[in-house]
């Protein structure tokens, strides 16, 4: 049974993570990383949490504990300097390792690379199973975006791409900051970082060219939905039908049908339509995904589950998410 350690389990995305684990029939928990944490039983992050687990140490200490997996729920800097250890699966939730080019990282995110992301894989799994023991697993929005324009980027025209995104305020982390304050967020909706997220160029580095990204804060606490407008060259349907036909985790809705954020709230699915209209000729492709589900700790352990030859599902939430 391979052996598994999450550094940073204090956070959303770690939190997540660990009930997918403690889902999983193959997977077992030998090491809790939390800085803040250390030295706490588990309970203290989740009362439903018994004793049976390992009490919090701190991150390095996890990083150190010989795991056969270790899920990476740090920082962007943090991760960015971790070094891996030798012979161990690591899925980096963050966006330390996305961009091939570290030099876009200082642009993008703010701060400087300080090492590199040579032999990291940038891995979705219905597209690109991880290639390597070392996965970068991709960030919400552009794993929503990516799953409705990657199959089809032959069949459009790139220069009139956009996509119109939405969150839950639980994407931005357990952090306290202004923005997330319920004060803000509640009978409100608000885009961010508008031209400057640093999902854009990690959309770009998977399709092949860049597009206009625009992110919005919903006023609830998970889901994310991403709008995306396209000029067609050529017909869509197929390709999303082939792409995902016989995936378990993303679905093409039948004809008609729009995906919606809760029904995939609390999920590790996606749900993809595509539509035209009528009045422009251009196509909507649009994908509904749990932010902190197939947008993050789903996906992390879906990943990991390729990488390590287990069944590709096993621990994820898919309750739902096809009749």
């Amino acid at each position: 049974m391979p052996s598994v350690a999450i550094l940073g389990a204090s956070g959303y995305a770690g939190q997540e993570t660990l009930d997918r684990v403690l889902r999983h029939p193959e997977l077992e928990v030998v090491a809790l990383g939390s800085d803040s944490l250390a030295g706490e039983t588990a309970s203290a992050l989740d009362v439903r949490l018994n004793g049976s687990l390992p009490r919090f140490v701190p991150n390095d200490e996890a990083a150190g504990s010989g795991a056969d997996l270790l899920l990476l729920c740090l920082g962007h800097d943090r991760a960015a300097a971790f070094s891996p250890p030798a012979d161990a699966v690591v899925v980096d939730l963050s966006g330390a390792h996305r961009l091939q080019d570290t030099s876009l990282y200082a642009q993008w995110y703010g701060w400087e690379h300080p090492g590199t992301t040579a032999g990291w894989s940038y891995a979705i799994p219905e597209l690109w199973p991880p290639a390597t023991d070392l996965i970068a697993n991709p960030g919400c929005y552009a794993t929503a975006a990516i799953l409705a324009l990657a199959p089809l980027r032959d069949a459009i025209d790139p220069a009139s791409v956009v996509v119109d995104a939405k969150s839950g305020v639980s994407g931005a982390g357990r952090e306290l900051k202004a923005s997330s304050h319920a004060g803000f967020v509640l009978e409100n909706l608000s885009p961010y970082k508008v031209g400057a997220h640093q999902h854009a160029p990690e959309i770009a580095q998977a399709l092949g060219f860049p597009v206009c990204f625009v992110p919005h804060l919903l006023p609830v606490r998970r889901g994310l939905l991403a709008t995306c407008y396209v000029t067609p060259t050529g017909d869509l349907r197929p390709l999303l039908e082939e792409a995902y036909g016989d995936s378990r985790v993303v679905r093409v809705l039948p004809e008609g049908v729009v995906p919606e954020l809760s029904r995939v709230q609390h999920t590790d699915g996606a749900e993809l339509a595509l539509f035209e209209d009528r009045a422009t000729g251009r196509a909507v492709v649009i994908c509904a995904l749990d932010n902190l589900g197939k947008g993050a700790a789903g996906q992390a352990v879906q990943n990991a589950n390729l990488a390590l030859g287990l069944d590709e599902t096993a621990g994820l939430c898919l309750a739902g998410v096809f009749v």
